[in-house]
């Protein structure tokens, strides 16, 4: 494969990223995760912040031109009231997570940021603001993106965080070298396997890809698909009873992505509750972690598929 140019090394003129290989999930080395557990279950909780008046974000309804109060508000109500909730949530289920931060919430959301590291949940990079994508810039301002979210976030965490997950899952064909060579060990945009793969990288590096959920997310769940709560929380369910069983043959990972402003709202909390509740019943037969515990677990581990 070649990272360098983002074409499949095939012979022939079909574009492709150059990032990993083929690779059949049932032919794979088997191996286990800690404490001899097949299912690893993560939790990642988007903290997102958005610009009045202008820039992209999920929409409840059509909200007609900027500024767009109605939308803007039932987003920044998601980090005043919603994240509070998700936060007693997993407090009570015992449940740690991922929390993926946008790195303006620090001054826009001042002490939201901090209670979720008090709990001592893994705080992840997610650009600066969920109102802009990465994407489409060109490399030099990619980087500067990616340099300025990262500053911030090592600066008010103490440590450089070890994952990112784009805005709006936005990456240009340079973003995992830019991410690479920035420091990160793992990233979270792609949704391609139920395993922990590697990625090749310019320069003979690489980075691991950790599995992060589109069917198990409530934007595509619920904004898109229109989803009722009840269903969104049976899918979980579902997932989750039969992964558990799959895990018997080869280990998996599960992630459920989760934003405030969305499942934070009573009448979507209650059935999550029953659906994470269902997950923290099991917990001994599985691994309740964070995606930046299966990247440092998943690295030290011979034959991943890259």
């Amino acid at each position: 494969m070649d990272a360098s140019n983002g074409q499949a090394s095939t012979g022939h003129a079909s574009r492709g990223h150059g990032r990993y290989g083929y690779s059949a999930l049932p032919h794979r080395p088997v191996y286990d995760w800690p404490g001899a557990k097949r299912l690893a279950v993560y939790l990642a909780l988007n903290l997102e912040t958005f610009e009045f008046g202008g820039g992209l974000g999920a929409e409840l309804a059509p909200g007609g031109p900027q500024p767009d109060v109605l939308n803007y508000a039932w987003r920044d109500w998601g980090n005043r009231v919603g994240a509070w909730r998700m936060k007693e949530t997993f407090d009570a289920l015992r449940l740690p997570a991922s929390v993926l931060v946008n790195s303006r919430l620090y001054a826009d959301c001042p002490g939201l940021v901090e209670a979720f590291r008090t709990r001592g949940d893994e705080i992840v990079a997610h650009g600066r603001t969920n109102a802009e994508r990465q994407g489409v810039l060109d490399e030099a301002e990619e980087r500067a993106l990616i340099a300025e979210a990262t500053a911030i976030l090592t600066r008010e965490e103490g440590r450089a965080p070890a994952g990112w997950l784009g805005p709006w899952i936005s990456q240009s064909t340079v973003t995992p070298d830019l991410l690479a060579e920035a420091g990160y060990r793992y990233l979270l945009d792609w949704a391609h396997d139920d395993q922990p793969v590697w990625f090749a990288t310019r320069g003979g590096g690489r980075i691991l890809s950790v599995p992060y959920p589109q069917e198990l997310n409530d934007i595509p769940a619920i904004v898109a698909r229109k989803d009722s709560p009840a269903q969104f929380a049976d899918a979980i369910v579902a997932a989750f009873d039969e992964m558990r069983e799959q895990s018997v043959s080869a280990p998996l990972v599960m992630g459920i992505a989760l934003h405030p402003y969305i499942v934070g709202q009573p009448h979507r909390l209650r059935p999550l509750r029953r659906a994470l509740a269902h997950i923290a019943d099991h917990r001994d037969a599985i691994w309740p972690t964070t995606a930046g515990a299966i990247a440092a677990y998943a690295a030290e581990l011979p034959n991943l598929p890259a």
